[in-house]
């Protein structure tokens, strides 16, 4: 009997699997394994939602498993060592992964592969399983990635996506690979309460059901923050309980205006992978400096700790940054004007902000928040870097009836109107009722500090004596 090693890592889903599927096509059996990584922990990157949501995924990618004859092994340990002891004990002659951007899955995977050389197996890796088309595949002329988004929506929207790949009926597993119980959910404290469900069946039922009843609608409300009509798939995204090209192939399906707005957002999150795997150091330095003098931790700390908290007074802010505590997810728009609020109106290190999403995001992704907080700071891939969001014109654009401010701060909920974006305008008693901090900065003596910060004032005045 031959036998593979699938070893599954972010793409934690039967459907669409082209590892699984070429370990199926090359072996008698395979042993579908996910190995926990100590390295993830020494990083502090398992966060409590995450973990909670990954057990999730874990227990429906086992029980899939053994509804075709097969389970999951789980394993404990460096992943090259893990890997190697699996091939040895079952004398596996192949191990098939997914391709992955990060600077540490890259060193994770010349590891394995120089481990595997040592036990006799050989190393397949698989482009186009967590992204929709595979970082790399398409470039500009005279460099290794896209800088800018839309020439490389235009490339991206003519590449030919990969047929997807149906679930296997059967999965057979060599009977003397043993594995550690499933890490279980139910463990773990510390979660969002509104933490979503994990797991590939989770995944599809919501796509599904969200593409029935919001899709269409998607290009006109994906940025109504009250109506909350956006997918929420970034968590299963993120895990793999989703194939981006299944997604993308169905969304296109449709044929409408919601349909193309949707996909352009998919292709969001390829031009940020495609960035990273370019220039892995971005997940924490400024892909473009602008030579910030960032405000220091010690300076901004109570600035940190009421933006965190939710009580910086400006109430657009402070929905957004509550509904992350709670949920453990955040509205696209409201993680844009957190973000721009962080960095440009109180002029603090966007690593800090990206560091407080990576402890509560479900969905924290490393290309996708890193590199949508430099856009946010302006030290990354956005054309107009010194754009700065204000949250009362914002909030009063994207929350009108003030419905998502009074979901998420119950202080106001009885503020009538677009008053509640405003509420430092209400009648003195009206106010010291409300238990809502006043503002921790006026937005104009913010603006002025951040343009002063980055010579803003002086390009100003050039430009103007110039014209």
């Amino acid at each position: 009997m031959t036998v593979a090693v699938v070893l599954f890592t972010s793409d934690l889903r039967l459907h669409d699997h082209p590892p699984l599927r070429a370990a199926l096509a090359a072996a008698d059996e395979v042993v579908p394994l996910f190995v926990r990584d100590p390295g993830i922990r020494a990083a502090g990157f398992d966060a409590p939602n995450r973990t909670a949501f990954l057990a999730d995924c874990l227990a429906d990618l086992d029980g899939s498993l053994r509804a075709r004859g097969g389970r999951l092994v789980v394993r404990t340990g460096p992943v090259a060592e893990e890997v190697c002891n699996v091939v040895t004990q079952c004398r596996a002659a192949q191990v098939h992964m997914a391709a992955h951007v990060t600077g540490y899955a890259q060193r994770r995977e010349e590891r394995l592969r120089d481990a595997l050389a040592g036990c006799g197996a050989a190393l397949h890796v698989h482009d186009g399983v967590v992204t929709a088309v595979a970082p790399g595949a398409a470039t500009p002329a005279g460099s290794d990635h896209y800088a800018v988004f839309t020439p490389f929506f235009r490339r991206w929207s003519q590449e030919r996506l990969r047929e997807v790949c149906p679930a296997p009926r059967t999965v057979r597993v060599p009977d003397a690979v043993r594995g550690e119980p499933l890490p279980d959910r139910g463990a773990l404290s510390g979660l969002s309460p509104g933490l979503p469900r994990g797991g590939e069946t989770a995944g599809r039922e919501r796509f599904s059901r969200w593409a029935r009843s919001s899709l269409s609608g998607y290009e006109d409300g994906h940025d109504d923050l009250a109506g909350d009509s956006t997918s929420r798939l970034s968590p299963y995204l993120h895990f793999g309980a989703l194939s981006p090209v299944e997604v993308v192939q169905r969304a296109r399906a449709r044929d409408c205006a919601g349909a193309e707005a949707f996909v352009r957002q998919m292709c969001w999150r390829d031009f940020h992978h495609q960035v990273l795997a370019a220039r892995p150091r971005t997940s924490f330095e400024d892909y473009r400096s602008r030579h910030d003098r960032w405000r220091t931790e010690d300076e901004a700390a109570d600035d940190i700790t009421a933006w965190k908290a939710g009580r910086t007074g400006y109430p657009v802010v402070d929905a957004a940054m509550r509904q992350l505590r709670h949920e453990g997810w955040m509205h696209n728009r409201g993680r844009l004007l957190t973000a721009s609020f962080l960095t440009k109106t109180l002029y603090v290190d966007w690593r800090i902000g990206a560091r407080h999403f990576l402890d509560l995001l479900v969905d924290g992704d490393i290309a996708n928040n890193q590199l949508n907080w430099q856009w946010a700071a302006g030290t990354g891939t956005d054309t107009r870097p010194h754009r700065v969001l204000n949250p009362v014109r914002q909030g009063k654009r994207y929350d009108p009836s003030g419905a998502y401010v009074r979901r998420w701060v119950p202080e106001l909920k009885n503020v009538d109107g677009q008053d509640v974006h405003e509420p430092w305008r209400l009648p003195k008693g009206v106010r010291d009722g409300l238990g809502y901090p006043a503002p921790l900065i006026d937005l104009a003596d913010g603006l002025a500090r951040f343009k002063r910060a980055r010579d803003r004032d002086q390009q100003e005045s050039n430009a103007l004596a110039d014209r």
